[in-house]
């Protein structure tokens, strides 16, 4: 429930960031940010606290920000991994322990124990197994549909927060572009002797 687009990127936060910015307005942009938590905004939040600093900064806090977030999404779906991968072990187990029982009918009747004998045995390996399987299958598909959603709700964070912070980089990249040379001096008329 909590990895859906609209608690991730809410509609309208990076437009509302950007026309803060374009106007210079930054802590208005970051009370907009503190006021509607949620993924985008924890990332536009670590580059607006940099503005100070210079893009280069705005730019890495941005892509710390995205990594801790992306990472703090992965693990609400990481347990179905978890369980997808221990489901068919505990079958397995299940399985060995259910052979064992019936290997020791065996053993006990030396050797003349008939089918109803080691059908308990059998029985409870085959639907340990089964029932592993029932888990394992449906956690690890979930997995991969919640993980590639994952990933294509960061990709489209990481570009509204881009588009909400170009402003920024415009007024960065033209607060260091070097002024325009001097024009060049007038030519001097010919035959004029200084």
């Amino acid at each position: 429930l909590s990895v859906r687009k609209t608690e991730i990127i809410p509609p309208g936060l990076s437009e509302q960031v950007r026309d803060l910015v374009t106007a210079g307005q930054y802590p208005q942009a970051i009370k907009v940010c503190r006021d509607k938590p949620c993924f985008l905004s924890f990332v536009l939040l670590y580059g607006l606290n940099e503005v100070d600093s210079g893009w280069s900064e705005v730019e890495k806090a941005t892509e710390d920000a995205l990594g801790e977030q992306s990472a703090r999404l992965f693990r609400k779906v990481e347990y179905l991994s978890v369980l997808g991968n221990i489901a068919p072990m505990v079958g397995l187990l299940g399985t060995v322990t259910g052979m064992l029982m019936a290997f020791k009918q065996v053993a006990e009747s030396a050797g003349n124990a008939g089918a109803s004998q080691l059908a308990d045995g059998i029985y409870q390996a085959l639907v340990t197994t089964v029932v592993g399987l029932i888990i394992a299958i449906p956690s690890l598909g979930a997995f991969a549909i919640f993980r590639n959603r994952v990933d294509q709700f960061v990709a489209e964070a990481a570009y509204a927060a881009q588009h909400a912070l170009a402003p920024l980089k415009r007024g960065f990249i033209a607060a260091k572009a070097p002024p325009p040379p001097p024009p060049p001096p007038p030519p001097r008329a010919a035959g004029i002797k200084s």
